[in-house]
């Protein structure tokens, strides 16, 4: 894996394997390592420079696994430390790296440290690696009114081991993740020592959850303000100044195992919801993180003057810090970007939330067309990219899903109004006429796949001109040959408010991009060449509505 020294990680392009919904090895309907190792020569093949695994540790998978037990073992369901190996060696020997998920904020409450704690006395050892109070009103309220992100308070009341109710501990998420308190410096040493744990077995880097929420504000005041719509200005359990300082310890760890003299940086990555961008870029200054997803990007509709509005912001931001921007469109946590951009679109940022039966359905073709042209101006701008498995056959959610199939907790907590994410992660359709579209060799997966998803299956789209997988192939191909992720923007007049139209420069040159988001068609400058346009474009032919195209001017 060794390189140019040229920090890989700049303009990598990274895919995102959920295990449970990637590839089924042995039939039980759960995607397993073994299966992904099978599958590592499509991602190879599609161009992407590395794989990001979420979570696959020791888990009771209340929370598909986000919710860890033992952090430095593989869950059952997925294989053991052996097949983790494998899977390493064989992405390594297909020049593929691998990022896995770390989930620091949290643990399950079938871990070891949490069993303890309940065991123990109030004011023990046991407890202080988590946050456990007294309740108010004589005990018999939470400390504080923080909500639960999946419905509900936020703190559970325990029994204590004498039978008595006792003291509250806090869950931001389900009441089985209780989060830790990462002011106990044991905490802090654990956490850190699993990164080396992981690094030993030769990982590549780490994608951080809830990156935003390991510190809480001093005292556990009560939150005056909604905390999941504005949660990183005014609430008081994100964006604490404290994370900074983890990160730069974290840093100093993940530099430790790069090689002089080599491209062998390993990296981390936080899953923060923060914003403004301002904030955002405080967690990829040079002496921490060396990526954050940009959620403002992802939460952008499909309105040409918010495009161009999050686009310069996010690249300037990144800038002033000197960081590579990413880019993300897709991940296991929203809808689909080929379902959401089927609804109409507003202006101003929003987080679509998980789709029912009865919920108003996207325009499928539309969306997809959307998705296809929103794709291609994603992989053409500077910096990073994260890609969802399953993106480049053109999924679209999974939106018909009985209830009585759905797994995610926030669908339970919330008493069913949120149908939460479950549709995002149904498992990918390899080909189209075997059992369970090839995921597996049974006919039952954890979810159930939709009709759509046969048509959309890998096989029947490879080597098809103008399908899905093919666009994303040649788009992928370019952008590395171009270097686009190396490059300059720079937006170009002379053209409708409703188009967005930019160069990258790099050092293998320029390419023009034009996406046209109004509703008349564009016709194309004199003299240029078409390298990849998002819908099958003839010579001569305008740019049609919701597409876009890669030119040489």
């Amino acid at each position: 894996m060794a390189g140019s020294g040229e920090q890989w990680w700049r303009d990598a392009v990274i895919y995102q394997v959920y295990p449970r919904s990637w590839a089924d090895s042995d039939g039980d309907g759960i995607g397993d390592l073994p299966g992904i190792t099978t599958r590592l020569p499509h991602l190879a093949d599609l161009g992407v420079d590395a794989v990001w695994l979420s979570p696959f540790y020791t888990s009771p998978q209340r929370d598909a696994g986000y919710d860890v037990a033992d952090y430095r073992d593989v869950d059952p369901v997925f294989g053991d430390l052996a097949a983790f190996d494998a899977l390493m060696a064989r992405a390594h020997e297909l020049g593929l790296r691998v990022i896995v998920d770390i989930v620091p904020n949290h643990s399950s409450s079938d871990h070891a440290w949490f069993k303890a704690a309940l065991a123990s006395k109030p004011g023990s050892a046991e407890r202080a690696r988590y946050i456990f109070r007294d309740g108010g009103d004589g005990g018999e309220q939470p400390p504080n009114n923080w909500q639960s992100l999946f419905g509900g308070p936020a703190w559970t009341r325990v029994t204590e081991p004498d039978g008595t109710p006792g003291q509250w501990y806090l869950h931001l998420f389900d009441t089985s993740q209780p989060d830790f308190d990462w002011t106990n410096a044991e905490v802090r040493g654990e956490l850190e020592d699993v990164l080396r744990f992981w690094l030993d077995r030769g990982v590549d880097g780490f994608r951080i959850d809830v990156a935003h929420g390991l510190v809480k504000a001093d005292g556990l005041p009560d939150s005056e303000h909604d905390q999941w719509s504005e949660p990183t200005a005014l609430a008081p359990m994100w964006d604490q100044p404290g994370v900074h300082d983890i990160y730069g310890s974290w840093r100093r760890i993940t530099d430790s195992y790069a090689v002089d003299g080599e491209d062998a940086d390993r990296i981390l990555c936080a899953e923060a919801w923060v914003l403004p961008a301002e904030a955002l870029a405080r967690y990829v200054r040079h002496d921490e993180l060396h990526q954050s997803f940009n959620f403002e990007y992802l939460m952008t509709p499909w309105l040409a003057d918010d495009q161009r509005r999050t686009i310069t912001h996010s690249l300037a931001q990144a800038e002033a810090v000197g960081a590579p921007q990413t880019w993300v469109l897709s991940n296991h946590d929203v809808v689909r970007h080929a379902s959401r951009l089927g609804y109409p679109q507003q202006p101003g940022l929003h987080r679509v939330e998980g789709i029912g039966a009865d919920d108003q359905q996207p325009d499928a073709e539309l969306g997809l067309r959307r998705a296809r042209a929103a794709t291609a101006v994603m992989l053409a701008l500077p910096g990073s990219a994260y890609l969802f498995q399953g993106e480049e056959l053109g999924l679209p959610e999974a939106t018909q899903l009985p209830d009585e199939s759905r797994q995610d907790p926030t669908f339970a907590r919330t008493g069913g109004a949120s149908k939460g994410r479950d549709g995002c992660r149904v498992p990918v359709p390899w080909e189209a006429d075997a059992p369970s579209y090839g995921f597996g060799p049974g006919d039952q997966p954890w979810l159930p796949q939709p009709p759509e998803y046969g048509p959309l299956a890998a096989d029947p789209q490879r080597g098809v001109l103008g399908s899905t997988l093919e666009l994303y192939r040649t788009l992928l191909a370019l952008r590395h040959a171009l270097r686009l992720g190396r490059g300059n923007l720079t937006w170009l007049d002379g053209f409708p408010d409703t188009v967005l139209a930019f160069a990258v420069t790099s050092a293998a040159g320029e390419v023009t991009v034009l996406a046209n988001l109004g509703d008349q068609p564009l016709a194309l400058p004199d003299g240029t060449t078409v390298l990849a346009s998002s819908q099958p474009l003839e010579p001569g032919a305008p740019l049609g509505t919701d597409e876009t195209v890669w030119l040489h001017l």
